[in-house]
């Protein structure tokens, strides 16, 4: 099926020639020591660990907070870094701040905050007391490339900022959900189409143009109860409509609307994939460019079913 898309559709790819004179923040103690862990595995007990575990185990989320939801938002960067503006943002914004504050989350929006800026803000969410929310939520929406997003005047790490979340740094949400959403380019390639046997596609109208999110951004493994949550599968253009936002987003808060308080997260999260899937790319300035798809994808590293039901006063 197509989805809605526009007059002219088009590519905004980051220079290669630029793309290396962005400032990357990272803390390169951090990493460094993260490097020599050496981890120590007792075999014999995984050997006794055979008892027979039930799937149907849920997450506590009868905590008095739902917990903190961070939006990183970003429409234009610092010229020299040589991205375009991300036209529709805006609409992500908007509809993301209001499905998530109606699962009662205590949303946190920051618009075209500078890297340290961004880095500062994590710092003092990690190191707060989360001992009476359900969980943790943050969504980058941006460029992106190479595990980095980028924030108005460089790129950031994304192992710097989930790292600020593991147990270790932040125990008060040590086995609980730590939601990241990333909306952003993880490659330079269209995901092709092709005909399922069983489906037809049907014309949608056109609305308004569509671009793509620069940059290259792989997936990183995170750490138990995190779930990292892509508009794209790596290695591929993320979609996004100048006046309606982007396809995965949006599509994500429409199902959140009408299914967010009643599924399972990761079927919740299979159940965009699917929306977003019947997307296509119908007219554009680039020839190479119609047709094309995009699928998400998502991480998961929850050791439990996570629901949103709503939370009794």
């Amino acid at each position: 099926m197509s989805g809605c898309c526009g007059a002219s559709d088009r590519e905004d790819a980051l220079p290669a020639a630029r793309r290396d004179f962005s400032v990357v923040v990272q803390d390169g103690k951090s990493v460094e020591q993260n490097a020599n862990v050496v981890c120590e595995v007792d075999f014999p007990t995984i050997l006794r660990s055979n008892d027979i575990m039930d799937p149907s185990v849920e997450y506590n989320m009868n905590h008095r907070r739902r917990g903190i939801a961070l939006i990183f938002n970003n429409e234009r960067f610092f010229w020299y870094l040589g991205l375009p503006e991300r036209g529709g943002t805006n609409a992500d914004r908007f509809s993301l701040d209001k499905r998530l504050r109606e699962l009662g989350f205590d949303v946190r929006v920051y618009d075209n905050y500078k890297a340290l800026e961004v880095l500062q803000i994590i710092h003092e969410v990690a190191t707060s007391d989360h001992s009476d929310a359900d969980c943790f939520l943050c969504v980058f929406l941006s460029h992106g490339e190479n595990n980095h997003v980028f924030a108005y005047d460089a790129k950031i790490s994304l192992q710097e900022i989930t790292e600020r979340f593991r147990g270790d740094k932040c125990p008060s949400l040590v086995g609980k959900p730590k939601i990241f959403i990333i909306q952003a380019c993880r490659g330079d390639k269209h995901d092709e189409p092709v005909m399922p046997k069983d489906e037809v596609d049907a014309n949608q109208p056109v609305v308004n143009e569509v671009v793509a999110d620069a940059g290259t951004m792989r997936t990183l493994p995170a750490g138990a109860d995190f779930i990292m949550c892509y508009s794209v599968a790596e290695g591929f253009y993320s979609h996004r409509e100048t006046v309606n936002g982007s396809w995965y987003i949006q599509d994500f808060c429409t199902l959140l609307e009408n299914q967010g308080s009643q599924l399972e997260f990761t079927e919740f999260l299979t159940l965009v994939n699917r929306k977003v899937s019947e997307r296509s790319v119908e007219r554009c300035a680039d020839r190479n460019a119609l047709g094309k798809k995009q699928v998400p994808c998502f991480a998961s590293m929850l050791t439990k079913k996570l629901y949103f039901k709503p939370k009794t006063s």
